[in-house]
């Protein structure tokens, strides 16, 4: 919903009415819009928006639900609250057949009406939820689509080369796998990997991370469901487990999923069917389940958040991914990938890493694993000069985790006086200089769009505004 106080039409032929439904909607923090006959109340809809209508029957200018049928069919979406005197049965049975949100009899209590309104309201903000959420899953998938998910295997560290020759052996079974590492530590690497060496590499790979979900939707978004099986309901989706039919189903942050949804979802790997919500249709679940955890099973399952039963279905294999810092000897392969992809969109090859810059990659902790260095050497490529990334190129995080080389030369001699200001000041000064300049480049970068250039950076929009206002950026 947006931040504007909902707009609510009111289509009623009586003057009194309209009033007192003013004030009431008014008092309530409602903005509205009138109109007094049909043909009227469907200009105000296609000029106005409004957010819900409260419709009166037996208008003027039309007979029985006419109206109510020509708004339906118009904006089948819109919440219509039939508002009326006409309270025969049949009128109410026949005006929820048609799709209003709710029937009520004049006259009424202002606080039932009020109710009635608010539940609508909540609809709505659900289904922009809803949808908000979708187009985040799709932007979030097409991130990874150019991100970890596609990476090709480039390991150096004997665990992990020993993970992908298990994945190429695995592959070829229909055996579930399990897959535990941190977040970024490359996860669905090995996810596209099992699929892409198994039968059914033709076949779809469908994901779904159950932490993007809140748990009142993910029942809905991964058996599916009919129209009209719940409040939002507006029309039938088919569900993951159907869309991962003859393929791959993986399902990353398991642990995530509501505990009692464990339970409906076990029932599936055990049965191999599903029943979408809303219907007395049972479907074949034929899918092939890679699932990925940053929890360690055994806490995940003391801490109540995964079923132990479930554990032991999705327990075939368990491939446990080290952590990026555990694995320094696979950062100059990762990097090198990083530079080609990112040098060629940006028409920047032959890009070079230099030592120092090295050293300070190396040094680093890696909280955010593989995602995390693959946005570091994003930024990096962005603001790189003469086919050379620096230190200078690097975000304050990594600089503080190795020696910044302004202080190696100035213990070696260089640079250095006895009226110098102390190291630490130059530092804080240097790395205010390159935050500043890494904002500057990342505005250029992005056209001066503020979404993209805080995703080029790596960070939230918030931070990137509050850095922009610290340096006098803020346009």
């Amino acid at each position: 919903m947006s931040r504007q106080p909902p707009l609510i039409g009111v289509i009623d032929d009586e003057r009194n009415i309209q009033a007192t439904l003013a004030a009431i909607l008014e008092r309530q923090g409602y903005k509205h819009v009138a109109a007094y006959n049909g043909a009227q109340g469907r200009q105000m809809i296609a000029q106005h928006r409004p957010n819900i209508v409260l419709l009166d029957l037996g208008l003027p200018d039309s007979k029985d639900l006419e109206v109510l049928r020509k708004i339906r069919a118009e904006h089948p979406q819109l919440p219509v609250i039939v508002v009326t005197a006409h309270d025969s049965l049949t009128n109410a049975i026949e005006s929820i057949k048609m799709g209003a949100f709710h029937f009520i009899s004049k006259p009424y209590v202002p606080e039932e009406l009020l109710s009635i309104v608010s539940k609508a309201i909540e609809q709505l903000n659900l289904r922009v939820e809803t949808k908000e959420l979708r187009e985040e899953t799709v932007r979030l998938k097409k991130k990874m689509l150019q991100s970890e998910s596609y990476l090709e295997p480039v390991f150096k560290n004997q665990k992990m080369i020993e993970l992908v020759e298990l994945s190429e052996q695995v592959g070829p079974s229909e055996a579930n796998v399990l897959l535990v590492g941190e977040s970024g530590v490359g996860k669905e690497v090995f996810a596209n990997l099992l699929h892409s060496k198994s039968p059914r590499a033709t076949g779809p790979l469908v994901k779904l991370n159950c932490a993007a979900f809140p748990p009142n939707i993910i029942e809905g978004e991964l058996f599916g469901y009919k129209k009209g099986a719940f409040t939002g309901a507006l029309q039938d989706f088919p569900g993951i487990l159907s869309a991962a039919s003859g393929g791959t189903l993986f399902l990353d942050e398991i642990a995530e999923m509501p505990i009692d949804l464990q339970t409906r979802f076990l029932r599936v790997l055990q049965e191999r069917e599903f029943r979408p919500l809303g219907s007395t249709h049972t479907l074949k679940a034929d899918f092939r389940l890679v699932a990925a955890s940053n929890q360690r099973p055994d806490d995940a399952i003391r801490n109540g958040r995964l079923r132990e039963d479930l554990f032991y279905r999705l327990n075939t294999f368990t491939f446990y991914i080290p952590p990026l810092r555990d694995r320094p000897d696979d950062i100059a392969a990762l990097c090198e990938q990083f530079l080609g992809r990112y040098g060629s969109r940006l028409s920047k090859t032959n890009l070079m890493i230099q030592p120092e810059a090295y050293k300070m990659l190396h040094a680093y902790s890696w909280p955010g694993n593989v995602r995390e260095l693959q946005n570091v050497i994003e930024r990096a490529v962005v603001l790189s000069r003469n086919g050379k990334i620096t230190p200078d190129n690097l975000p304050p995080e990594v600089l503080g985790s190795g020696e910044p080389p302004h202080a190696m030369a100035g213990r070696n001699g260089q640079n250095r006086n006895k009226n110098s200001a102390p190291t630490e000041n130059i530092s804080s000064l240097n790395l205010a200089e390159r935050e500043r300049q890494a904002l500057i480049a990342a505005l250029e970068q992005s056209h001066g769009n503020k979404k993209k250039a805080a995703q080029i950076l790596g960070i939230h929009r918030p931070t990137l505004y509050t850095k922009l206002r610290k340096y006098g950026l803020l346009s």
